[in-house]
């Protein structure tokens, strides 16, 4: 039960999984706290997939229907509740996030990973534009900060925003001294042709192991799939 539960707790269905833990609710109600308590800038937030996802949380037995109720005039809505295989899968999955980091594939990495098909110019003003986007979304994230604080809520709650602007920062600060190495020069960056567009130096086979190259990079100790 252990390792299939927590192969099938997404994102999303720890989400839910931990809005049960707290009380029974519906899936609407679920959907209107996570946009409340701005999970969605955790998870992404849809009510099919929120419902989808419940659906098969009840499949799987981790969660239950507890009754169907109806208010006024709107349609009538299942009321679940979290089982407790569903709290222990819960709880596992948390421990295994927690404990062992996942390998994950953020598409900024391949970008950077191949900046050097752009001229130096236009990689230094591409980073300095992704840095007014990191500052604003870092002003934005400040504010929803402050915002906690100000209403005494614990801070085992929010801690996850002070992770995220910790990470914010540390991203913004690479990238502008990575920018300024380029602009400076103190990082060679290969040059094009500006009118062709194609390559006038290529080092990079010299420097850098090839398909057939005996030298492979090191291989790191890899880390969980998620």
């Amino acid at each position: 039960m252990g390792q299939t539960a927590r192969a099938i707790l997404t994102p999303l269905a720890i989400a839910v999984l931990g809005l049960l833990d707290e009380r029974p609710m519906h899936p609407y109600e679920m959907y209107q706290l996570l946009i409340a308590r701005r999970e969605d800038l955790l998870v992404k937030v849809r009510p099919g997939s929120l419902y989808h996802v419940v659906g098969r949380l009840a499949d799987d037995e981790m969660v239950a229907a507890e009754g169907i109720g109806r208010a006024g005039n709107r349609p009538e809505r299942t009321t679940y509740r979290i089982t407790e295989s569903g709290r222990t899968a819960l709880r596992e999955r948390i421990a295994d996030l927690l404990r062992t980091p996942v390998q994950e594939y953020p598409i900024f990495r391949v970008a950077l990973a191949e900046a050097h098909t752009l001229p130096q110019e236009q990689v230094v003003a591409l980073l300095d534009a992704r840095v007014e986007s990191l500052t604003r979304t870092r002003a934005d994230m400040d504010v929803l900060l402050d915002w906690a604080r100000s209403r005494d809520i614990p801070r085992r709650y929010f801690v996850v925003l002070e992770y995220i602007l910790a990470t914010i920062q540390a991203d913004i600060t690479w990238i502008e001294d990575f920018a300024a190495q380029i602009g400076s020069g103190a990082v060679p960056w290969e040059q094009y042709d500006p009118d062709t567009g194609e390559r006038i130096t290529d080092d990079h086979a010299h420097e850098w192991p090839s398909g057939d190259s005996p030298e492979a990079a090191p291989r790191p100790h890899r880390a969980a799939r998620s």
